[in-house]
């Protein structure tokens, strides 16, 4: 039997409560840490959810604190509704001072989407806190300039995305094929008309993986590494 395609992210409803979890732990804790971000973009049909899940154990195990993942479905929903919004929001302190500190805000990011805005704004404060994990909507490019924020691509043929999305969704190949070109040509549009740029642009990352040649795990193995090489505060992993 074949899955839709929303079966494919994490649950909003996890992912949600997860997040509430980490601003709780913050807003109890008396020491106020800079913590990592990661952006994750990859070609459609690569593997970026298992990445991110793994990523995410990855980093609890090595920190030892909660990390969340972000995605279309949480922002947006986060987004669409300002009870969320404002619940998980409440607790970031001066992050909208310090955005705006670097000359950074949604309106400068974004080009002709206005309804895109909202979600960027809150992409860029819950990049500006740390430990979550930003999978698509632009993160690596919205967040670019912040220095806690590092950034990573997956890529990999297209007979090698459509065979992934065709066993992961149990549908034909032909069926996988033309939802990999579909929404391919998608994510193309949206970086051009919201972001004003080239998502495959080398400059806005730190790294690029041939999700084709590379596991899940070994691509979270190197950039966990990297970032615990490059992280300047080296009493936050164990």
């Amino acid at each position: 039997m074949s899955k839709p395609l929303s079966s494919l992210p994490p649950s909003v409803e996890i992912r949600l409560a997860g997040w509430a979890r980490i601003q709780e732990g913050a807003h109890h804790s008396r020491e106020k840490k800079f913590r990592p971000t990661i952006t994750l973009s990859r070609e459609f049909g690569c593997e970026g959810f298992p990445l991110a899940d793994r990523l995410k154990e990855l980093l609890e195990k090595a920190s030892g604190e909660p990390w969340n993942i972000l995605d279309k479905a949480l922002l947006e929903k986060v987004a669409q509704d300002e009870g969320i919004s404002l619940r998980l929001l409440q607790h970031l302190g001066d992050t909208t001072r310090l955005l705006e500190s670097l000359g950074l805000n949604a309106s400068t990011h974004v080009t002709h989407d206005k309804a895109f805005e909202k979600v960027a704004k809150h992409i860029l404060e819950v990049a500006a806190v740390g430990n979550v994990i930003i999978v698509g909507r632009g993160g690596g490019i919205l967040c670019h300039p912040l220095k806690n924020c590092y950034h990573f691509r997956l890529e990999a043929s297209l007979q090698w995305r459509v065979q992934s999305l065709a066993a992961r969704l149990a549908i034909p190949e032909d069926e996988a094929r033309d939802i990999v070109r579909t929404n391919s040509r998608q994510r193309a549009k949206f970086f051009s008309e919201c972001l004003g740029a080239d998502g495959a642009d080398l400059k806005y990352y730190d790294a690029k993986f041939n999700n084709e040649r590379h596991s899940v795990e070994a691509i979270a193995d190197a950039i966990l590494a990297y970032v615990k090489q490059a992280w300047t505060d080296k009493s936050y992993f164990k």
